[in-house]
């Protein structure tokens, strides 16, 4: 059985690993956005970049409520090779919305597992609620940009 301390580093880096995906997440929908040519799906990128940056602030202050006094998180590997290849993308060609709106699907995808094998460790009931209703948004957003993306494959 694990010790508080181990159940509590485990917790930690469920946690961070959010937070990555969240960094991921900010920068992708701020990256894409840029590109979009539909002004309303601009708009909706540049919120959920900010959105993405407002959950990894409550993120942030619940480790430091738990005692963690340093959190800097830079985003994970793939996220900087998905970014990566969404710019060569966009260079090397005129992307469309739908191209761009599948790109940010895939991100998306990656946030939901993050959230969901955070939300299968044994958390703090005011981290899995915060967590809970953080993963609610995303699911949301994560539909909204498949429905858009799916729209403008049947034009």
């Amino acid at each position: 059985m694990p010790t508080d301390t181990a159940k509590t580093h485990e917790v930690e880096l469920a946690i961070k690993e959010v937070i990555n995906v969240l960094i991921d997440g900010q920068k992708g929908f701020a990256d894409l956005g840029e590109h979009l040519k539909d002004e309303t799906l601009k708009r909706y990128f540049l919120a959920e970049s900010l959105k993405r940056a407002q959950f990894r602030g409550e993120l942030e202050n619940e480790l430091h409520r738990h005692g963690v006094a340093d959190v800097h998180e830079t985003g994970t590997t793939a996220g900087k090779l998905h970014r990566a290849w969404g710019d060569l993308k966009a260079k090397l060609s005129t992307p469309d919305d739908h191209s761009l709106l599948a790109t940010a699907e895939q991100g998306e995808d990656e946030a939901k597992k993050t959230y969901k094998d955070a939300l299968s460790q044994e958390l703090p009931l005011p981290l899995h609620q915060l967590l809970s209703e953080q993963a609610a948004h995303i699911l949301s957003s994560h539909d909204y940009v498949r429905d858009h993306r799916d729209a403008l494959a049947k034009k």
